[in-house]
């Protein structure tokens, strides 16, 4: 089964992941290593397009992030 991705239209994922990364001093290629560290796939150039809204967020990269910025869904999803 394909996995699912996460429409960035009304909800400002990519942007608030970026906030809470910057807001906790978490530079880009330190979270792609802490995200393949846990088994899940993502370059550098795909954390930039997810936080510029460009490409979509697949869960499972959607909970990695928010396991590696301990944070919570709602933060993210505001």
């Amino acid at each position: 089964m394909a996995e699912q991705k996460i429409k960035q239209d009304a909800i400002h994922i990519g942007k608030n992941i970026r906030d809470i990364r910057k807001r906790k001093k978490i530079k880009q290629t330190d979270m792609v290593a802490q995200l393949q560290l846990r088994g899940i796939h993502m370059t550098r150039e795909s954390l930039v397009k997810i936080e510029r809204g460009i490409q979509h967020i697949y869960a499972t990269q959607l909970k990695g992030i928010r396991d590696v910025l301990k944070t919570t869904y709602d933060e993210i999803l505001k």
